[in-house]
């Protein structure tokens, strides 16, 4: 069996989130996606008695959850950071979780899982930690986020140093992660996207909360030696000409990924078998039929 690259650093990544919360950590994606998780967890008509939130960053969806479960288990790798939270506490990565086999009855996630090294493993971990017909429902930053950031940083470099250095991690886009979920065995898979324009005074300031999310970069193949101040200079100006508004403020997109599936049973609806239809599709669209080597009237 092939080994799964190591794309992203994950002591680094926690030694970011220590920083982050020392610095004041900027928490207003993960709010909003908090916020629109629980109106998307609100349209579900069930109970859940055990839930688990996987790796979220900020108490943010805990505190949301914590009056509609009946059990909630927070799974962080940064111990210390759920110490003062009520709910039961697990001390692990999401890429190796400690869960077993149909514990909980929802499983949520809040930009946690783009940061994760295997993450078909990971998916596949929490498909089989749900119960039969539990929920699975999780946002991550995919598609297009920081776009704009990576750009600048690669005409800048190939300006001022001939040759581009890993800066801005890859995100996965919306069809792959859906076919992510249908490898891990998720029944009624389902993907959108809801981009996120974040509008900043500078280059600068966008760096400055990215450090404040824990999330600068983090990648295995990062270059180890500082960022040169002329090139540092250069991107933000390329990122000024390119990306600025007419009040000269500057974009920043962040593309939030949502994910949902179910654990597979039997009371779930099921596709129907090929020739199965007992009305013809041109009679449901009140249309003539024809055969395929008639020409259309014009």
């Amino acid at each position: 069996m092939p080994e799964t690259p190591v794309i992203f650093d994950r002591q680094i990544l926690r030694a970011r989130r220590r920083r982050a919360a020392g610095l004041g950590a900027a928490t207003f994606l993960v709010d909003r996606v908090a916020d629109d998780l629980g109106e998307r967890l609100a349209a579900v008509l069930r109970r859940f008695d055990v839930a688990a939130d996987l790796g979220t960053p900020t108490p943010a969806l805990r505190r949301l959850l914590a009056a509609k479960v009946g059990r909630l288990i927070a799974v962080d790798a940064l111990a210390g950071e759920l110490a003062a939270e009520p709910n039961l506490k697990v001390a692990a990565d999401v890429e190796a979780l400690p869960l077993c086999d149909g514990a909980l009855d929802l499983a949520v996630s809040a930009l946690a899982l783009q940061f994760v090294n295997d993450l078909p493993g990971a998916l596949f971990q929490i498909r089989r930690a749900l119960k039969p017909d539990g929920l699975f429902l999780a946002a991550l930053l995919g598609g297009d986020t920081l776009i704009e950031l990576r750009q600048a940083f690669a005409a800048a470099e190939t300006e001022c140093e001939a040759g581009l250095s890993p800066r801005v991690a890859p995100f996965a886009d919306l069809r792959e992660l859906g076919a992510l979920l249908q490898r891990a065995g998720f029944a009624l898979p389902v993907t959108d996207v809801d981009r996120v324009t974040v509008r900043y005074a500078t280059a600068f300031d966008l760096m400055h909360d990215l450090r404040r999310m824990g999330a600068t970069n983090a990648l295995s193949e990062r270059r180890r030696t500082p960022l040169r101040r002329t090139t540092l200079l250069r991107m933000v100006e390329i990122y000024m000409e390119r990306f600025a508004d007419p009040d000269g403020r500057v974009r920043a997109t962040f593309d939030v990924v949502w994910l949902s599936g179910w654990a597979p049973h039997e009371s779930q609806p099921k596709p129907l078998a090929a020739g199965s239809a007992q009305v013809r599709l041109a009679d449901a669209l009140g249309v003539e039929e024809k055969s395929a080597g008639d020409k259309a009237v014009r």
